[in-house]
């Protein structure tokens, strides 16, 4: 990094992350970001895209997940530093591609919070017709807002109390739904992996994976804390495995259960379905906790995803990537940056507008690419940089994780794979102008520095 950089990251006008967290705090972040709920968010696009069988593109998902999430604990472990996919890349790869990865990235992290506050509007507005739902989504902005600038802490604390509000309408769900199930004389277990015949073949069970591959960002998530981590190289790889895997799970059982005491694809809303699978299994009751449940989930989900784009912002502004004095500041009261969390704030204003199915397969596209280039960055940095021949840990796993997220990303619609594309375009110019017709080298993060940094803030 150059020197002028340098006197900028040793700004004492600048704040700087503080490594608070411990490896429950990381792991409730990542399952909070997740949602256990958010089975539930597109649960009536993918029963309709997959013909009834949205368990199995649950399975599919979580096994592709499973193999990316190894390959991010390992990034994680190596680069423990705030950035994810972006730093990981940029470290493997080049600052060039790193820059692109990173641009993938805030695709999926700047419409995640907006897709919170859609659903958020979208369920309570059902609930309560006569609060317009654009009330509720500005409203909710501001709270998530507001949170965000206090304090990761904060986030940290308000994610204990949704996961547990969750958790308990998990248990009560999964009892009615079952006792409802009962007695409804015979069950065709296995109908929700054969489906409902309104759509055969695999390619329907991918199209839904690849959805639900929006499901799965929290691990993802867990990685952007890595420089308000404590022991981020232990703690970071832990929490991303542990959240990815006990999500999968949940999200498989639920999805099941739901199939089951609600055997069909008719709808009265595709984007509130969930809303008929639970007045199936507990009436209006069922509903009405729900609603509570999905609701403080989503919010949480606005909390913990707005927390994580706006520290790649930082991190890509601290490279003057991005303007520097805007998204490498860092608050001194509060040691968050500030701007980059406004700047979320305001683009997710868009939640006002936007459609439900093309959000969520947009989010995927950004996700999925990242997802790949990560697989790609374990082979770069272990086996080829580091030299370790472990071909089975450094070639093959992250390879298998490569393949599967490539062939669910082709599975995404043409409109979600034109939208994610024009992204990527715009990326493409965006680090011409930053490079001066790519004649300039691509500004890159230091990383010793930045270690050095966070080690004192956390002495302090």
């Amino acid at each position: 990094m150059s020197t002028d950089s340098g006197a900028f990251l040793a700004d004492p006008h600048e704040g700087h992350l503080k490594r608070a967290l411990g490896l429950p705090s990381l792991v409730l972040f990542g399952l909070v970001y997740m949602v256990p709920l958010t089975v539930f968010t597109t649960y009536g696009i993918v029963t309709e895209t997959s013909g009834g069988r949205v368990p199995t593109s649950y399975v599919v998902t979580t096994i592709a997940m499973v193999f990316t999430a190894l390959s991010y604990a390992r990034m994680a472990g190596a680069i423990p530093v705030a950035g994810s996919a972006y730093t990981y890349t940029q470290r493997t790869f080049g600052a060039p591609v790193g820059f692109l990865a990173g641009w993938s990235l805030l695709l999926d992290y700047l419409f995640l919070p907006m897709l919170n506050y859609l659903v958020i509007g979208l369920y309570l507005n059902a609930a309560v017709p006569a609060l317009p739902a654009w009330v509720i989504v500005l409203v909710s902005i501001a709270i998530v807002t507001v949170l965000n600038i206090v304090g990761i802490v904060s986030v940290a604390r308000a994610n204990f109390l949704i996961i547990a509000i969750q958790a308990i309408f998990i248990v009560v769900f999964i009892a009615l739904a079952l006792s409802k199930i009962s007695g409804y004389g015979t069950v065709d277990l296995m109908a929700p992996f054969t489906g409902d015949g309104s759509a055969g073949g695999m390619s329907p069970v991918l199209a839904g994976a690849a959805i639900l591959c929006l499901s799965f960002l929290g691990f993802d998530a867990v990685s952007t804390l890595s420089e308000e981590a404590r022991d981020a190289k232990r703690t970071v790889p832990q929490a991303i495995m542990i959240a990815t895997v006990v999500s999968g799970i949940i999200f498989i059982v639920l999805s099941y259960v739901s199939q089951l005491v609600f055997p069909s694809n008719q709808f009265e809303s595709v984007d509130t379905g969930s809303t008929d699978v639970m007045l199936a299994a507990g009436g209006s009751f069922a509903n009405v906790f729900f609603t509570a449940a999905y609701v403080a989930g989503a919010l949480g989900s606005a909390l913990t995803s707005q927390a994580s784009v706006a520290r790649i912002l930082f991190a890509m502004g601290r490279d003057g990537i991005l303007p520097r004095k805007v998204f490498g500041h860092v608050s001194l009261k509060f040691s968050t940056p500030v701007y980059a969390i406004i700047t979320v704030s305001v683009i997710s204003l868009l939640a006002l507008v936007i459609d439900l199915a093309i959000l969520a397969s947009v989010v995927s596209f950004g996700a999925l690419v990242a997802f790949s280039v990560v697989n790609l960055s374990v082979i770069k940095h272990y086996f080829v940089d580091q030299r370790q021949r472990n071909v089975v840990l450094n070639v093959v796993l992250p390879g298998i994780g490569f393949l599967l997220t490539v062939w669910l990303w082709t599975s995404l619609s043409g409109e979600a794979l034109t939208i994610g594309l024009i992204w990527l375009a715009v990326g493409v110019v965006w680090l011409a102008v930053v490079t001066r017709g790519f004649q300039r080298p691509t500004p890159v993060l230091d990383l010793d520095e930045t270690a050095s940094l966070t080690e004192s803030d956390r002495a302090r």
